[in-house]
């Protein structure tokens, strides 16, 4: 017989909980038989002992046993999903998707909202007139069927126990810790019934993992999770100290990610879209197709229109456009050195892109447009960013955010890679084509 005391002294005093005490105190948690304030204590626990990987696993299956598994079997096509921690500017799933999908997989996301100064897919998505978030399983299954892809909304179903302990982590201080963090992740794609996962960890100013060390930990865990648990796996950690590409805001992200889709777009963004196309494809076994040319030849934007409208929207239709645009410019002349990515976010989200709380709305239409880029020479009085809001009472707080945020020299810029490293589970051989 199991108790929360018991389970809470084993890990305050640096044990190893059993799998039977996990799979206990998960379950009993998500029943309301574990009140919040024990699970509060465990959580503390756990970010000051640590879980060993096997602990881990175990945890992120139980989150996963917690609620439904989505039944993707007897698809046509091998089932492949790529997972962001998040950063600014970060519309990679808009292309990526429907790019992934046109050459030959099923790809489901199931995307979340933004929080703070990170960007949501789904707020992204509903700036397209009539695009809802919302399906069923069974509606899922369907686009998967005859698109080949679908972003939408979690069902209320997948991993209960991850929402309940997520909401509580957030106001306990509990966030910062590796297996909290990946078995989170874990347990959602886990419960997705997908064949193949890649992860995007992001690195640096506008990301949570901050260093690469802890990006490189971060994506160990994931990784091991996925592997421990029958999921091929593998993670690309990227960087993430300026935004990518050069929109920040949900319909400009989206206009961005159209014009990467019609063969355009900004270089990091189609970089990074056809880098982790790759990974999802070789992971799926469809390494022979070479997403570059998909993405050249529109068919991913043929894939993008049909799943917009297969989700109600209207992927022609005219996105919102902020009625009010000011400017900030370069105070001298020279190279912009550095354009910090959390600043952007900040003041993307004062001007009404972001929300506070859950339950806040956010406005479609406001963001950030950065005119240069790190590496751009500029002159004194060039526009360095555009600040798209429908409040011009917000642009003084969205200013104030960008103070320090860039900063121009005369020496040229040095680079660094997009992709910083790679985390691949070695023990596990790719999917054959027909395998799901």
């Amino acid at each position: 017989m199991h108790t929360a005391i018991d389970v809470i002294r084993a890990k305050r005093d640096g044990r190893e909980l059993s799998g039977e005490q996990i799979d206990w105190v998960v379950d009993a948690y998500t029943r309301g038989l574990v009140a919040e304030e024990q699970m509060s204590a465990l959580a503390m626990a756990i970010v000051l002992r640590g879980m060993s990987e096997v602990e881990t696993a175990r945890w992120t299956a139980a989150m996963v046993a917690s609620g439904r598994r989505l039944d993707l079997s007897g698809l046509r096509r091998p089932t492949v999903d790529k997972h962001s921690t998040g950063g600014v500017g970060d519309k990679i799933t808009l292309p990526l998707t429907p790019l992934v999908a046109a050459c030959g997989a099923a790809v489901p996301q199931l995307s979340g909202r933004g929080l703070g100064h990170t960007g949501g897919t789904l707020d992204k998505l509903e700036s397209i007139p009539g695009w809802r978030a919302r399906l069923s399983g069974d509606e899922i299954r369907a686009r998967l069927d005859d698109v080949g892809a679908v972003v939408c909304a979690a069902t209320e179903d997948i991993a209960p126990a991850d929402r309940k302990l997520y909401a509580l982590r957030d106001v306990t201080g509990t966030v910062e810790s590796v297996p909290l963090i990946a078995s989170s992740i874990m347990s959602k794609k886990i419960a997705e019934g997908v064949g193949s996962l890649v992860l995007d960890v992001k690195c640096g100013s506008g990301a949570f993992m901050k260093d690469l060390g802890r990006a490189r930990e971060l994506a160990t865990a994931l990784v091991g999770i996925g592997s421990a648990n029958g999921l091929r796996t593998s993670a690309l950690i990227t960087r993430m100290s300026a935004p990518l590409g050069r929109a920040v805001g949900n319909a400009l992200e989206v206009a961005e990610a159209v014009d990467v889709l019609r063969g355009g777009g900004p270089a990091d963004v189609v970089e990074l879209t056809v880098a982790l196309a790759r990974e999802m494809l070789a992971l799926a076994g469809l390494s022979d197709v070479d997403p570059a040319v998909a993405l050249a030849d529109g068919r991913a934007y043929e894939t993008w229109c049909r799943m917009i409208a297969a989700q109600g929207g209207e992927p022609e239709a005219p996105l919102p456009r902020a009625p009010h645009v000011d400017v900030v410019t370069a105070p001298r002349d020279g190279t912009l050195r550095e354009l910090d990515a959390y600043a952007v976010g900040v003041a993307a989200w004062r001007l009404g892109a972001g929300r506070s709380r859950k339950e806040d709305a956010v406005e479609h239409s406001a963001g950030v447009l950065c005119l240069a880029k790190p590496g751009d020479r500029v002159v004194e009085g060039q526009p360095l960013l555009e600040l798209h809001t429908e409040r011009p009472e917000t642009v003084e707080a969205a200013v104030a955010a960008l103070d320090g945020a860039y900063a121009i020299s005369d020496a040229d810029a040095g680079s660094t890679p997009l992709v910083l490293d790679k985390v691949a589970d070695r023990d596990r051989a790719p999917a054959s084509p027909s395998t799901g």
